[in-house]
């Protein structure tokens, strides 16, 4: 059960994963130790599952963000299991979902340039014998970046 000292500490670490629990005690009115039980508690609960950084991609030169909605030629378990294995070991595809509708997979992927684009769809995507169909659209703007969960 969350009580609202959790759900206001689950949005404080959510924007700073590096606070200490000191800070998280000010925050929170807490004690240090109270404010680190308490996301202690809430990491072995699986309610804090990693603490990341978030990397600037332009940074790192990756210019391109896309979506890539991919329908299935065949839904056999060993055949999508394969397709998959190949998106867990594609870098450049950074996030999965399964989707209602026309198309079955969802990817958000991150490329240096289109032709690193056109490389992951045309000699990545498409060559597999599970897929039917590959349609994407690139990312002009994020004029909201991704923000933290809703507690």
């Amino acid at each position: 059960m969350l009580d609202e000292t959790d759900r206001h500490l689950l949005r404080l670490v959510q924007r700073d994963a590096t606070l200490t629990a000191d800070a998280l005690g000010r925050a929170l009115n807490l004690s240090p130790s109270q404010a680190g039980r308490r996301r202690a508690r809430l990491e072995t609960d699986g309610l804090i599952r990693a603490t990341v950084a978030r990397l600037d991609p332009f940074k790192l030169d990756l210019n391109v963000q896309a979506f890539v909605q991919v329908q299935m030629a065949s839904h056999a378990p060993d055949r999508a299991r394969a397709f998959l294995r190949l998106l867990e070991t594609e870098p450049r595809v950074v996030s999965v979902w399964t989707m209602t509708g026309e198309a079955d997979y969802l990817l958000r992927v991150w490329c240096h340039d289109l032709t690193a684009l056109n490389d992951l769809i045309h000699c990545v995507l498409l060559p597999h014998d599970a897929v039917a169909r590959v349609q994407s659209q690139i990312v002009m703007d994020q004029p909201k970046r991704d923000g933290p969960l809703p507690v």
